[in-house]
């Protein structure tokens, strides 16, 4: 019979689940960065299968949460407008995801990195880029390229936050806009990586038992989202995303 200590240590099960509350974490304060941080610090001490697969139900769980915080109806609401994105991505996380034991994700990772870094250096230098109105083209690209990281690494917050922050949403609209388009990504990651395999007996319990650090770090990230205004959120949310995208970019370039 196996058990949650036969799987791994008691070291890397600390470890593991201080890196889901601390993901969490931030991802309450912002929206966003769970599954970066989450297969960032996983990887450290455990194989790329393993990290990948132990953010993948905290991810859906906490996701969820975050898109119904406002109720279904707005969470409705959200996936009409942003139904575009989340086809486009849908359709490319499927594709990829099938390839994650067969490809280099590293090109793939430099393509998001860049550009992404960039974005948030212009923003937080002041210089601009936004949308006066949602475009379409702009929105499928996007989704297009989230979707298909998403299923080779399980990250698509940079291009998302991007967009939104480009379309200058309102902070609780983007946290539930996020909570939304990362829930829908993560339930076809679910079902994407049980026919890949990474998802399988020893590492979905691996997975269900990070849910709970990742609850409470959010829970807890929550909290002090709840006391930043407008301004200062959207100042954490570029510097946020500029770390996640220079982490991308080492992840591309070291391995």
């Amino acid at each position: 019979m196996t058990t949650l200590f036969s799987i791994l240590s008691p070291f890397e099960w600390a470890l593991a689940f201080g890196v889901l509350f601390i993901a969490g974490l931030i991802k309450g304060m912002v929206g966003f960065a769970m599954p970066m941080i989450s297969i960032a610090g996983l990887s450290m001490v455990l194989p790329p299968d393993w990290a990948l697969a132990g953010l993948i139900i905290p991810t859906l769980v906490t996701n969820g949460m975050q898109a119904l915080g406002q109720g279904a109806r707005a969470a409705v609401t959200s996936v009409k407008r942003f139904r575009v994105f989340l086809i486009v991505g849908l359709i490319f996380l499927l594709i990829s995801s099938q390839l994650v034991t067969r490809v280099d994700a590293d090109t793939f990772l430099l393509m998001i990195a860049i550009p992404v870094a960039l974005f948030a250096v212009m923003q937080l230098l002041g210089l601009r880029f936004s949308l006066s109105a949602p475009s379409p083209r702009i929105e499928a690209a996007t989704g297009a390229v989230a979707g298909f990281v998403g299923g080779m690494a399980g990250v698509w917050g940079p291009p998302t936050v991007a967009y939104l922050t480009a379309l200058n949403t309102p902070k609780a609209d983007q946290m539930r806009v996020q909570g939304v388009i990362y829930g829908l990504g993560a339930v076809a990651l679910v079902g994407a990586h049980l026919a890949s395999g990474i998802l399988r007996g020893e590492t979905v319990i691996f997975s269900l038992a990070l849910v709970v650090p990742g609850v409470l770090g959010m829970w807890a990230g929550g909290q002090l989202q709840d006391r930043i205004d407008q301004a200062a959120f959207r100042r954490i949310t570029l510097i946020v995303l500029l770390v996640a995208a220079l982490n991308l970019l080492r992840r591309a370039l070291m391995g």
